[in-house]
């Protein structure tokens, strides 16, 4: 079964994320390919498993204002942030799932989700318009006030990206 992961990531912890999931895919024997939206097109989302992650800007995903922003945060030490596109204009061209399976993760304030938003559930909607199949709810990760990874987030990415790699398995039997 191929995966493959793609991510935004506007301060490095969504990317950091996303390269957990994908090691974790690939140990439990998925050929995974892992790449910032920036080098992947919407139209290479051809995957049997397609994971789509960004981190939660103003409720939801990020928009060009949002991203403008965070590039420009003195905390930013994360370059490759100007270059990134955003998940929102990514997936306005991506084809159809044609019930092929997905899932959704975002990186977020560990508060309730009522008051943060959340990316993923964004994302996961729209996959689904897509014609996706989703093989879980969508996931989160939590950042820090300081734009850092709280402790143990990578391994719950590694954890998550283990049951992943389960219910795909599972999933693309039916």
């Amino acid at each position: 079964m191929k995966a493959l992961v793609v991510y935004e990531s506007l301060f490095g912890n969504t990317a950091r994320i996303g390269e957990a999931i994908a090691a974790s895919l690939r140990a439990n024997g998925l050929e995974v390919e892992h790449a910032p939206l920036s080098e992947v097109s919407a139209g290479a989302a051809e995957a049997d498993l397609l994971v789509v992650g960004a981190p939660t800007h103003a409720h939801g995903m990020s928009r060009a204002g949002t991203r403008k922003a965070a590039v420009e945060d003195k905390k930013n030490t994360f370059p490759a942030a100007a270059a990134m596109p955003g998940v929102r204009d990514w997936m306005e061209d991506l084809p159809s799932g044609s019930g092929r399976l997905a899932a959704a993760f975002d990186t977020r304030f560990d508060k309730p989700r009522f008051l943060t938003g959340s990316a993923a559930k964004t994302i996961a909607g729209r996959l689904e318009q897509r014609g996706y199949r989703l093989v879980c709810p969508p996931e989160s990760f939590f950042v820090t006030g300081e734009n850092t990874l709280e402790g143990g987030e990578t391994e719950h990415a590694a954890a998550w990206g283990t049951d992943l790699a389960d219910r795909a398995s599972a999933g693309a039997g039916r």
